[in-house]
């Protein structure tokens, strides 16, 4: 008998150990689109954050406490979003979200109430739409500069190399039409008329209508505000059907992703809009900790602008955490996400306060070089 009482108590005691080692976590949630045609660029999201996450878990974690990061596929659905988004936030274990891909994704969560529901921030969301910024709303924490910024900059540059007729291919959805009026409004801003908007189906890659009416319009630059697999099938069929155009796209794809699915001899010279430094040289001390965080936590993967913008997102998140004290609640962490005014990630600031949540506005055009390498 005082076998079996003690071995029960011996248990519970291994019972409680497990549930208080559980309790002690700070949980994360994470959507990204693992599947689909954003797969590659959600592969490299959670890629960006793991690694930095891996590390504050190595050295002690966040005021002594783990950080456990819920990641899961929404494959760039917006039913799926609004879904998982639901899930975890009913879990009061939650503190926080963070990543998440998609303008009309997250815009939903924004007029279904569900982030207001929920009380939880969703740090470094990887979009730029200006509806998910203006009007302000509390929730979003952003890392990167806004499509805006971005459309006005790429515009700057066409006009000042004296091109005047300006065509946008963009996907058809909340995503595709932020950055069709950051361009038309930069273009107005400078008395031009776009000469042609033309649209695409969210996920898929059928932009042969696209093409045609680009090439019918004359266009002298082509602005992209699309994703991986259309922009690439857009460059292919248009350089392929001899539309010599200048060509530029939004940041939110991956070079190497482009190259591979386009060609090299139809990439070559493709301009590509980031919003954050070059991850490629260590000339900043942040570029410098991923390169090697990188290297120690995911050997096999490649640097990358996607998983080092979300490696400066998964700081921004950490520095929230360690602000929010030894017992975070949801609100707390959003009161210290907001505290953080012009705070230094290592050569890259970010500025957040009680009516400011866009973090940085740092935009610069890069070039698809003859080698398929980024250049600046």
């Amino acid at each position: 008998m005082k076998a079996r009482i003690t071995r029960a108590a011996g248990a519970l005691v291994v019972a409680l150990l497990a549930t208080t080692a559980l309790a002690a976590d700070i949980v994360i949630g994470q959507l990204a689109p693992l599947s689909g045609v954003l797969a590659s660029t959600g592969h490299q999201m959670v890629v960006g954050g793991k690694i930095y996450f891996d590390h504050i878990n190595a050295t002690g974690g966040v005021n002594g406490q783990k950080i456990k990061v819920l990641v899961q596929d929404d494959a760039y659905k917006v039913d799926e979003t609004v879904r998982l988004t639901r899930e975890l936030l009913a879990r009061p274990e939650v503190l926080a979200l963070y990543g998440f891909a998609g303008t009309a994704n997250v815009g939903k969560l924004l007029t279904d109430g569900i982030l207001e529901q929920g009380g939880a921030a969703l740090v470094a969301p990887y979009t730029g739409g200006e509806p998910l910024r203006n009007p302000f709303n509390p929730w979003i924490f952003h890392v990167r500069a806004g499509y805006a910024d971005e459309t006005e900059h790429m515009v700057q540059q066409v006009t000042t190399l004296g091109m005047k007729r300006i065509a946008v291919m963009y996907q058809n959805d909340g995503f595709g039409k932020a950055g069709l009026e950051g361009v038309q409004k930069a273009l107005t801003k400078r008395n031009l008329k776009l000469s042609v908007a033309a649209p695409y189906e969210r996920n898929t890659d059928q932009v042969e209508e696209a093409v045609k009416l680009v090439k019918a319009s004359d266009a002298q630059a082509v602005i992209m505000i699309s994703v991986n697999k259309s922009t690439s099938a857009f460059i292919k069929r248009y350089r392929e059907s001899g539309g010599g155009a200048q060509l530029y796209n939004i940041s939110v794809v991956d070079p190497a992703e482009i190259v591979k699915l386009a060609g090299l001899k139809n990439a070559h010279g493709v301009g590509i809009c980031q919003v954050v430094p070059y991850p490629y040289a260590p000339n900043l001390a942040v570029v410098r900790e991923y390169h090697a965080l990188l290297k120690k936590y995911a050997p096999t993967e490649l640097i990358n602008y996607t998983s080092f913008e979300q490696f400066l997102g998964a700081k921004v998140l950490v520095e929230g955490l360690r602000r929010a004290g030894r017992d975070p609640t949801r609100a707390k962490v959003v009161a210290a996400l907001e505290s953080m005014g012009n705070y230094d990630l290592g050569g890259v600031n970010v500025s957040y306060g009680p009516t400011n949540r866009v973090g940085a506005r740092y935009v610069e055009v890069t070039v698809i070089g003859s080698t398929g390498k980024l250049m600046k």
